[in-house]
């Protein structure tokens, strides 16, 4: 499986509040966020089934506003 870089934008308090998160259970950022994406992702998954894991990342990004 490849591992890819992802750069996000964050108010500095949702980051503070994340940082603090993390560091209470024991992780960094990127491992806190890594666990709330694979929570969502199951939760997800199961109240919508699986999602197939061909879908291109272009297939499934809202488009820019004008």
């Amino acid at each position: 499986m490849a591992i890819k870089s992802v750069s996000i934008r964050i108010e500095e308090e949702m980051l503070n509040k994340i940082a603090y998160i993390a560091d209470y259970e024991g992780r960094s950022v990127n491992s806190q966020v890594l666990v709330l994406i694979r929570e969502n992702i199951k939760a997800f998954e199961e109240s919508n089934g699986t999602i197939d894991g061909n879908i291109t990342p272009d297939s499934n990004v809202k488009p820019t506003r004008k």
